[in-house]
């Protein structure tokens, strides 16, 4: 479960930059096609972040759709697949969004 240590990274990476004080809110964007289960990391959060300053944080996940373009027809569209094909079959394709992860926002008490 690659989930736990990208959770425990984002909690790292918060810790370091406000310090152990108490944090209210995390944000955090998971794109569709990122290969990562935003169910899981909410499960990682909870135990990863007890003991530090963003236990009982709210963990808010945004979870942007994927898109592409395809270099055979030109067309430009939606992709939530992680089997990415264009509507005309071609696999030849360019992610334009959805394989991010990151963090978006910190809300320090």
């Amino acid at each position: 479960m690659h989930e736990l240590a990208i959770t425990e990274s984002v909690v790292e990476a918060i810790v370091d930059k406000v310090g152990d004080g108490p944090v209210a809110g995390v944000r955090l964007e998971i794109g569709k096609l990122s290969g990562v289960v935003p169910d899981s990391v909410r499960f990682c959060f909870e135990i990863v972040a007890a003991g530090t300053g963003l236990q009982d944080a709210r963990l808010d996940i945004d979870e942007p759709p994927g898109r592409a373009y395809c270099r055979e027809c030109g067309d430009e569209f939606g992709l939530d697949d992680p089997i990415m094909l264009c509507p005309c079959g071609s696999a030849d394709l360019e992610v334009l969004s959805g394989q991010q992860l990151r963090i978006i926002s910190v809300e320090v008490r």
